[in-house]
């Protein structure tokens, strides 16, 4: 593909007037839609906006590089954009950044155009070329910058690839994996970085990159076999088994890019953490992207949760099918207390419901054990959450029980670190699974005991909830479900709300869970509220937008309401939080239990009272709405 198909010049802003981050991204996003490279605004900011929060793609030297790869692209592009002035964009240096490449990639690209794309990231290692680029005063000077740069790099890897056939044994050789979330941009600028600084240092390296292209130079068991070291530059999960006993250095993609000469001489120092096993030794810690205490437990919980969803969603709403099926095929007043079982129909929807509701602890405790230990954790934390379920303990037991499992696991692997090579093939087969299993089992044995006994408080609370107790609680998790749409807090709230199902089924559902979906589809469906009522505040993207968050609220999908909320997230975020404790309160006040964990409307016959729980939903979105609508500002003319 021609560089021109896709730094075309109606895509490019040579005089970038935004002097901060939203408004810059708001102007080149605004470019891309007038150029038509892109069909939605909010979908295409929506995608540039996640990747931001993830890292800042500002990368420092006056360079950003913002991309996204979604639906809302009908054509690979890459938006270049200069500022004069120089934008406040949370740069890694902390210093203004001056050029702009926005790229966007639909989500069918082929490898042309992912070729093209990590050509032109690699491009931007070069600093002669970036001057060259600053210099540039009209789109076709642009053209023809990258084009000359391009056929220079073209000569380069050609000549690279001669000499490579050329091995010198003699020289230090290292060997790196680079990755980013897209693996559009960062993936290959790591990459030339480090292979750039190692060219100057004297020594030979290969890296792997782990794009959306697939994984490209992969390395060899004899290229790990022969390095000094290994670099990992990665902002995703990359294959790691692999490098078992090597000193190893684990940082971020953006590192990479700005420190490859610091990440090579780790690398080379003899005093890089050795990699052991399926996981990072504990004191490579400092040295990982691991993020803070909080944010790794955050990780862990949540790859638990979202492994257990399927079980709670799929097996709830088949038992809950079974109560519907004895309800309408009719249960004698004796037999009320066997709803579920009493007609054959009934009983194997049951039986099929029970069956994946069964495995709601264990796989909770099991994948939060593996996001800690990784496999070694496995089977030690699904243990922990069959003891909790059979202890009693419940869902609170499960969750300390997973953490349980993962952290006696990375204390077996470093009691273990030591043994003897010949015993190194049996430590994951036997080693980890019995000890683990004896020492996880006993601490869960006793942990049961005051687990349970808070379990059955909570039980015995929510079975009689009522009054002022339901409509403070409900309001409260319904507010949650707003305040992050789809973050830590709204998973705090829904992860309650599914642990209360759990356990209330028999009793015909649980209000809490209710007051979460209520709160939850609230924030769309104030989208569309406000985008009817107050038009002349919006533009045009955003009306129709609005459009689509009805369908995203009726179906419970929170997230829909983000693109809103980062765009004014101080004027949003309280509207949406009055409106969803509001409808959640109300949900509590009445009293409503849902029998599902998901399915926004489309579950509505498994609610206690279906009406009145869409007019809740109905007045706290029209509450959000209005107050969304009047607080917001104007749109500009």
């Amino acid at each position: 593909m021609d560089i021109k198909e896709l730094l075309i010049k109606d895509a490019m802003i040579m005089d970038l007037q935004a002097v901060t981050k939203e408004a810059a991204i708001d102007e080149m996003v605004q470019k891309m839609y007038d150029a038509g490279r892109i069909s939605d605004i909010d979908v295409y900011k929506e995608g540039i906006l996640k990747r931001e929060a993830q890292t800042s793609t500002g990368l420092g030297d006056g360079i950003a590089m913002p991309h996204a790869k979604n639906s809302s692209v009908k054509e690979a592009t890459v938006l270049f954009a200069k500022s004069q002035k120089g934008v406040d964009y949370e740069a890694l240096d902390g210093q203004p950044t001056y050029l702009f490449f926005m790229i966007a990639a639909p989500e069918g690209a082929n490898d042309t155009h992912l070729q093209a794309l990590a050509a032109l990231s690699r491009l931007l290692i070069d600093p002669d070329f970036v001057t060259k680029l600053k210099a540039a005063e009209t789109p076709d000077q642009v053209q023809a910058t990258f084009e000359a740069a391009e056929k220079a790099k073209a000569e380069e890897e050609k000549a690279e690839a001669e000499k490579s056939q050329e091995n010198d044994t003699n020289r230090r050789y290292i060997v790196a994996v680079t990755a980013c979330p897209t693996g559009i941009a960062h993936t290959y600028m790591a990459e030339d970085a480090l292979k750039k600084k190692a060219k100057e240092m004297g020594i030979d390296i290969k890296v792997e990159t782990n794009g959306s292209e697939g994984i490209k130079h992969r390395l060899t068991e004899e290229d790990i076999a022969r390095a000094e070291g290994v670099i990992v530059a990665a902002d995703k999960k990359v294959e790691m088994n692999r490098f078992n006993g090597k000193e190893l250095v684990n940082r971020p993609v953006s590192d990479g890019i700005r420190k490859p000469e610091e990440l090579i001489n780790l690398a080379l120092s003899g005093k890089a953490p050795i990699y052991h096993g399926n996981i990072e030794d504990v004191a490579a810690e400092d040295e990982s992207d691991n993020g803070t205490l909080g944010q790794r437990i955050y990780k862990d919980l949540m790859n638990g949760v979202s492994h257990m969803l399927p079980f709670v969603i799929g097996g709830g709403i088949m038992i809950a099918l079974s109560f519907m099926i004895d309800q309408f095929m009719g249960v004698p007043q004796s037999e009320l207390a066997n709803l579920g079982n009493y007609n054959q129909a009934a009983s194997w929807f049951n039986q099929i419901g029970g069956a994946a509701f069964s495995f709601m602890l264990p796989v909770l405790a099991g994948f939060i054990a593996s996001s800690i230990a990784d496999r070694p954790g496995l089977i030690v934390g699904f243990s922990a959450g069959a003891l909790a379920n059979a202890g009693g303990a419940g869902f609170l037991g499960a969750l300390i029980g997973g953490f349980l499992a993962g952290y006696v696991i990375i204390f077996l692997k470093k009691i273990f670190k030591n043994l003897p090579k010949s015993l190194e093939g049996i430590k994951a087969i036997l080693f980890y699974p019995f000890f683990g299993l004896l020492i996880t089992g006993f601490l869960m044995l006793l942990v049961n005991v005051p687990m349970k006994a808070i379990n059955d408080g909570l039980n015995g609370f929510l079975t009689g909830l009522s009054g002022s107790n339901a409509i403070l609680l409900g309001a409260l998790l319904g507010g949650m479900m707003a305040v992050d749409l789809g973050g830590p807090i709204n998973k705090a709230a829904y992860v309650f709300g599914t642990a209360t199902l759990a356990s209330s089924v028999a009793q015909g559902g649980s209000i809490v869970m209710a007051a979460v979906m209520a709160g939850g589809m609230v924030p769309p469906l104030a989208i569309f509220v406000a985008t009817r009522l107050f038009k002349n505040k919006f533009e045009k993207s955003q009306v129709d937008a609005g459009l689509t968050n009805i369908v995203m609220g009726l179906s419970f999908v929170t997230e829909g309401a983000i693109p809103f909320a980062a765009a004014d997230p101080i004027r949003v975020i309280p509207s949406f939080v009055v409106g969803s404790a509001l409808a959640g309160g109300l949900v509590g006040a009445v009293g409503i239990k849902l029998l599902a964990p998901h399915g926004g409307i489309f579950v509505v016959f498994l609610l206690s009272h279906p009406l009145l729980y869409l007019l809740f939903i109905a007045i706290g979105a029209i509450v959000s709405g209005i107050i969304y609508g009047l607080v917001k500002k104007p749109v500009a003319k």
